[in-house]
C-alpha cells in the first residue's frame, strides 16, 4: 500500500512495549509522529529514540504523541530500551512497536528491498487528529533524523490548517507569514490579519504570525 499526503492512515492493532495498542484508539484526538526503524540495536536508531524521549515536553506542547516501530519483537525491544536508557541517559516514555509479522510495516510501505531488503527503512510519519497523513520524511540508514525540523513542521501545519496562511523557506514559530494567494479582497484581507501585511509582489504577501 502506498500512502500519500491527504490519505487516512490505516488501523491496525499490534503489540508494543507498553503492551497491545489499536493505533485509532491509542491516537485518540492527537497528533502522531510514527517512526520506524530497520531493527534493534542499531546505532543511529538508540541515539533517535533518546532524542525524541528528550523532546517530551516539546510534543506534549502541540498535543503530539510519538510511537516508534521496528521489525523486532518485545523481547527484543526491552533489551534494547535497557540501552537506550542507558546510553542516551533518558527514561524512554512512548511504545515502540514489535512488528515481525510486517504487518504495520506493510500497510505502511515501509520496506523497501532495493535499500534495506526486508527490513523498515527509516520513515517519519505526520499523522493529524482526522488521521489523514500530513508529512512524509524517509531517511537513508547512515543519516540520523532531525527532530527539530519535525517540530518545525509541526508547528507549520497546526498554524497553516487555523490561518489562511503559508510559511515560507526556513520558518520558524514566530516568523512573519505567506498570506495565501486565494485571498484577494481588500474587506477580507483587512479582516483577516490585522497586523497588516507587506505586498512585495502581488502572489507574495507577508504578514507576521497571526497567533503570536
Amino acid at each position: 500500500m502506498t500512502l500519500r499526503l491527504g490519505d487516512t492512515v490505516p488501523n491496525f492493532t499490534q503489540a508494543s512495549s507498553q503492551g497491545e495498542i489499536n493505533f485509532y484508539d491509542w491516537a485518540g484526538d492527537s497528533w502522531v509522529v510514527l517512526f520506524s526503524h530497520p531493527a534493534d540495536y542499531t546505532p543511529v536508531c538508540t541515539t533517535e529514540l533518546g532524542e525524541v524521549a528528550r523532546l517530551k515536553a516539546e510534543f506534549d506542547k502541540r498535543s503530539v504523541k510519538t510511537i516508534a516501530v521496528s521489525v523486532d519483537d518485545e523481547e527484543s525491544h526491552k533489551g534494547w530500551i535497557k540501552d537506550i536508557e542507558e546510553t542516551q541517559k533518558v527514561n524512554l516514555n512512548y511504545p515502540i512497536l514489535a512488528d515481525p509479522d510486517r504487518k504495520v510495516s506493510d500497510l505502511y510501505d515501509m520496506i523497501h528491498p532495493n535499500s534495506l531488503n526486508n527490513l523498515t527503512i527509516r520513515t517519519v510519519f505526520v499523522i493529524d487528529p482526522q488521521k489523514k497523513l500530513r508529512l512524509t520524511i524517509t531517511y537513508p540508514a547512515s543519516t540520523g533524523r532531525n527532530f527539530d525540523e519535525i517540530l518545525r513542521v509541526i508547528d507549520s501545519l497546526q498554524l497553516t490548517d487555523k490561518y489562511s496562511v503559508a510559511t515560507p523557506v526556513n520558518w520558524k514559530d514566530g516568523q512573519d507569514c505567506v498570506i495565501v494567494p486565494s485571498i484577494k479582497d481588500p474587506e477580507e484581507l483587512k479582516e483577516k490579519f490585522p497586523k497588516g501585511y507587506e505586498v512585495i509582489k502581488p502572489y507574495l504577501r507577508m504578514t507576521p504570525q497571526p497567533n503570536k
